[in-house]
């Protein structure tokens, strides 16, 4: 995020901080938490083994409520307008749909969090970021070859 800041700060164009401080402050306490806690947090629920992996997964229910409460009648995290925070939540926006799919295991259903859904559909068609993802399609074979090389490698 710091790389991020640096790029907002150095080339011209819209400001992906907010203005108002804060509104900015907001935009860093969200990246933040989804940077150190969500993200952390949804790598032990997939990668962790055992028990470590079921604390996480409940862990992550809890994250998602926050976020879902959070993201209650806003398109953005702040706001109307993608930003900071946004980018921020990439990898649960684009990627983490893909690792749910190529591992079978579901953390977020729109019928649990339908804030955190809509918000994931508006900035996955967000036209500021739409046409840089990689390729859906190549994520998920690399995934899936991924966690079956995974249950390969732990199979008895």
């Amino acid at each position: 995020m710091v790389i991020v800041e640096y790029i907002d700060e150095t080339f011209e164009g819209p400001s992906i901080l907010p203005k108002d401080p804060y509104e900015r402050a907001m935009a860093r306490f969200w990246a933040n938490f989804l940077d150190v806690k969500c993200l952390t947090t949804i790598g032990k629920a997939y990668l962790g083994k055992g028990e470590e992996s079921d604390k996480a997964k409940e862990e992550c229910g809890e994250l998602l409520k926050i976020l879902d409460n959070e993201l209650k009648d806003k398109k953005f995290f702040v706001g109307d307008n993608f930003g900071y925070a946004d980018i921020a939540a990439n990898l649960m926006a684009f990627w983490l749909e893909i690792v749910e799919e190529a591992s079978g295991v579901v953390l977020v259903t729109s019928e649990k969090y339908p804030n955190f859904c809509a918000w994931k559909n508006e900035y996955i068609n967000c036209s500021q970021v739409k046409e840089y993802f990689p390729s859906r399609d190549a994520l998920l074979a690399h995934f899936q070859s991924r966690f079956q090389a995974a249950a390969a490698a732990s199979a008895p």
